[in-house]
């Protein structure tokens, strides 16, 4: 029991909700009714989402295995770097190829029920990515840009693309208008974190997005990421709200709409803070303002995820009721 509650926090399981809005969301946009409820709907559903939980463990152990010795440095990721020292890199190891395994027979059954080999490619570029981005030689997580783009393709395009095609054989031009959107908030919810870590960072050399852009462009090119990304995102579920039958509906778009405005004056909150630093009289006691208020960043996701799930929920109980 203690080996698996180790092996349960190497793989970082606060990530979990994330795949469940995934696949919320790629279900949402992607089914098209009148299905079977089990064949059509319950079975695709848990074999989509162990395939997508399976391949984010396997992204998380390579990263907590690939940071260990940065870990070591972060004194918030004390229990992680416990967890990793206590259960060992061979355990690990071998837990990765069996998820692998596992994750891989799924895709093969979705395959031969399904007959969409690219199901297969797609997970196959998510395990690629997930070992590229925190492994070397490529460690793209320290390659600025491409560390953008890649978390750009795993935390929304892949899953969520993947969901959708298990349920739909056809690209909804809404769907990829949502999708470009829900991506630059995905981006758009992570930079708050590297400004948290931009000081640190920046004493050891480590070149993130943030860190070459500095704290004042940093912060604006967040704003930018979650007001473009919430318009599209916004705008791809209005107009499918609308061709739809229950056109009331669209008022769930409300919700979305305070989330992001009250995100959006923390990060104009960021943004000034940013401005400040370098010309304060107490440039630490600034430094220290940042850090603190990009630390809500995990309570801003959140937020800004659910409220998407929230209305990707909406649409699909519309699609039920038409």
């Amino acid at each position: 029991m203690k080996t698996a509650r180790l092996l349960a926090t190497v793989s970082r399981p606060e990530f979990i909700p994330a795949n469940s809005a995934s696949l919320i969301i790629g279900v949402a946009w992607g089914i098209n009714l009148p299905v079977d409820l089990v064949w059509g709907l319950l079975i695709p559903v848990a074999i989509v989402y162990a395939v997508i939980s399976l391949v984010a463990a396997v992204a998380a152990q390579i990263n907590t295995m690939a940071d260990y010795e940065l870990d070591l440095k972060d004194s918030s990721k004390k229990e992680l770097v416990k967890a990793m020292k206590s259960v060992g890199t061979s355990k690990v190891k071998t837990l990765i190829v069996i998820e692998l395994l596992l994750s891989l027979a799924c895709i093969v059954l979705l395959w031969q029920t399904q007959g969409k080999p690219v199901l297969l490619l797609m997970w196959a570029a998510a395990v690629f990515l997930a070992y590229a981005y925190s492994a070397k030689p490529l460690r793209l997580k320290s390659r600025s840009w491409l560390a953008v783009l890649t978390l750009l393709v795993v935390l929304s395009i892949l899953p969520v693309g993947f969901v959708y095609h298990v349920f739909s054989s056809e690209l909804d031009l809404l769907f990829l208008l949502f999708l470009s959107g829900q991506a630059l908030t995905v981006y758009g919810v992570i930079v708050p974190a590297e400004i948290r870590d931009y000081f640190s960072d920046k004493a050891m050399n480590i070149q993130t997005m943030t860190v070459q852009l500095g704290l004042v462009n940093a912060s604006l090119f967040s704003i930018m990421l979650l007001s473009v990304g919430g318009f599209l995102a916004g705008t791809g579920f209005l107009l499918q709200l609308v061709s739809g039958p229950h056109q009331v509906l669209i008022v769930s778009l409300i919700v979305m709409a305070i989330v992001y405005g009250f995100v959006l004056r923390k990060y104009g909150r960021l943004y000034s803070l940013s401005k400040k630093h370098p010309t304060s009289t107490d440039p630490d006691s600034v430094a220290k303002e940042i850090e603190n208020l990009a630390a809500q960043n995990p309570r801003w996701i959140t937020m800004v995820t659910q409220s998407i799930v929230f209305v990707s929920a909406i649409l699909l109980v519309s699609k039920f009721l038409a």
